[in-house]
C-alpha cells in the first residue's frame, strides 16, 4: 500500500495586489534604523523574489502617502516579511514609521514587485555591492542563498559611514563564517564619535579596494544598491573597466518618491496643448464612475483619470512600485514600466496607469 505523508498547502499565497498586514515585531539595527515584521492575521505564505519591495499605504497627518520600501527578509522565510527602515533627517514617512509604528498595527501593503532581483538573474559567481540601508534587498539575497544553500559564490561589499552604521552587522558575520564561497567586505568612512576602532578598510569603496577584495569583479554578476552618487560611482567604475553592464543590476527608487516632479508633469499633461488636434484626441473611459474624456496621444492613463477628478492612488510615478494598477476593459495601451507589474498581471489585463498612454479609444474599469 501506497502512502502519502505530504499533506496539500491550503494557505493562501501572497500574490501582487493590496492586503492587509500586522506588525508583528520592531527590531532595533542600529541607533537611526529599525526592521519592521509582518504577518496576516490569517496565515499567508509570502512568496517573492529577493529584492523585490512592497509599497506601503499609510495615513499621516490625515494626508493619505504611499511609500515603497525593499522587503529585508528572504521568502525561505515565508510566514513573515520584513522591511528595513532608516530614520531620515526631515524624512516625512520615516520618521514617522520611526516613531509611531508598533507591534499589534495593522496597514495596508501593495506588491510585491520589482524586477531587481536574484531569481531573475541566475549566476554562479555574484558580487554584491551596498552602500547604507540599500543593504536591504542583497541582504534579502543572501538570505536567501544561505538558507536554501545554494551553490552560488558570493563577495559581498557594505560601504557605512562609520562601525555603528553598519546594519545586520553579526547576522552577516554569521552567515559568512559558516559559508566558504560567501565572503565578506565592510568599508568604513570613518571611526564612530565615541572612537570605536575600525581595522578593516576605510574611506570610500574604490578599484583598488575592490581589487584586493574581489580581484575577479569583472566575470561577476554585481547586484547594486546604494545612494545615488554611489551606483553611479560603482558604474564609473565598471564601465571604465569595460565590464559588460548586462551583467549590472541596480535598485532603481529611491525612499523618497518623485512626487513633486510627477505632480508637475501630471499638470503640465492636464493643462495639455493651448490648441489640441481634436481629430487626434483619444476617448478614455472609465466605466465604473461612468465618466469619459478625450486625451491628447502621448499623455497616460493616470493623466485621463486626473482631468476627470479620478484619484488613482500611486506612489512612483515611473512604473516601478505598482500602486496605480487598474484593470484595462477594452483597448491597447502602451505600457513602459519597471518592473511594477508582473507578466501575470498583464495577461489578465491590467495595467499600470501612471505609464500607459492609449493607443486608442481605451475602457478603463475604474
Amino acid at each position: 500500500m501506497t502512502m502519502n505523508f505530504l499533506n496539500p498547502v491550503t494557505t493562501q499565497t501572497w500574490t501582487n495586489g493590496r492586503h492587509l498586514v500586522r506588525c508583528v515585531k520592531v527590531i532595533q539595527e542600529t541607533w537611526d534604523v529599525r526592521t519592521f515584521c509582518f504577518m496576516a492575521e490569517q496565515p499567508v505564505l509570502y512568496f517573492f523574489k529577493p529584492g523585490q519591495f512592497v509599497t506601503l499605504e499609510l495615513e499621516i497627518e490625515g494626508e493619505p502617502i504611499m511609500r515603497s520600501y525593499t522587503i529585508s527578509s528572504s521568502p525561505s522565510v515565508p510566514y513573515s516579511f520584513s522591511i528595513t527602515v532608516k530614520r531620515v533627517p526631515g524624512g516625512k514617512v520615516s520618521n514617522w514609521l520611526h516613531d509611531n509604528l508598533k507591534a499589534g498595527d495593522e496597514l495596508a501593503v501593495h506588491g510585491p514587485v520589482g524586477n531587481f532581483n536574484a531569481i531573475d538573474y541566475p549566476a554562479e559567481k555574484i558580487l554584491m555591492l551596498s552602500g547604507g540601508v540599500g543593504i536591504t534587498p542583497l541582504m534579502s539575497m543572501v538570505r536567501w542563498f544561505f538558507d536554501t544553500n545554494s551553490a552560488v559564490d558570493i563577495e559581498f561589499v557594505h560601504s557605512a559611514r562609520t562601525p555603528k552604521d553598519i546594519i545586520y552587522h553579526r547576522e552577516l558575520e554569521h552567515i559568512f563564517s559558516r559559508i566558504p564561497e560567501f565572503k565578506l567586505h565592510i568599508v568604513c568612512e570613518r571611526s564612530d564619535e565615541l572612537g570605536e576602532i575600525w581595522s578593516g578598510f576605510r574611506g570610500y569603496l574604490s578599484q583598488a579596494m575592490l581589487e584586493l577584495m574581489a580581484p575577479d569583479f569583472l566575470e561577476r554578476e554585481i547586484f547594486c544598491c546604494g545612494p545615488t552618487p554611489y551606483m553611479n560611482a560603482i558604474k564609473h567604475l565598471l564601465k571604465d573597466n569595460g565590464f559588460d553592464m548586462s551583467r549590472y543590476h541596480e535598485e532603481s527608487f529611491g525612499a523618497t518618491p518623485l512626487e513633486v516632479k510627477e505632480e508637475a508633469l501630471e499638470l503640465a499633461e492636464i493643462a495639455g496643448a493651448e490648441e489640441p488636434d481634436l481629430a487626434e484626441a483619444l476617448m478614455v473611459e472609465f466605466s465604473a464612475s461612468g465618466k469619459s474624456v478625450r486625451i491628447q496621444p502621448g499623455e497616460t492613463v493616470h493623466a485621463a483619470a486626473a482631468k476627470l477628478g479620478l484619484h488613482i492612488p500611486k506612489a512612483c510615478g515611473m512604473g516601478i512600485c505598482g500602486t496605480c494598477r487598474v484593470p484595462l476593459a477594452s483597448g491597447q495601451v502602451d505600457m513602459e514600466h519597471n518592473g511594477g507589474i508582473t507578466d501575470e498581471d498583464v495577461a489578465e489585463g491590467y495595467i499600470l496607469s501612471c505609464c500607459s498612454k492609449p493607443l486608442g479609444d481605451v475602457v478603463v474599469e475604474y
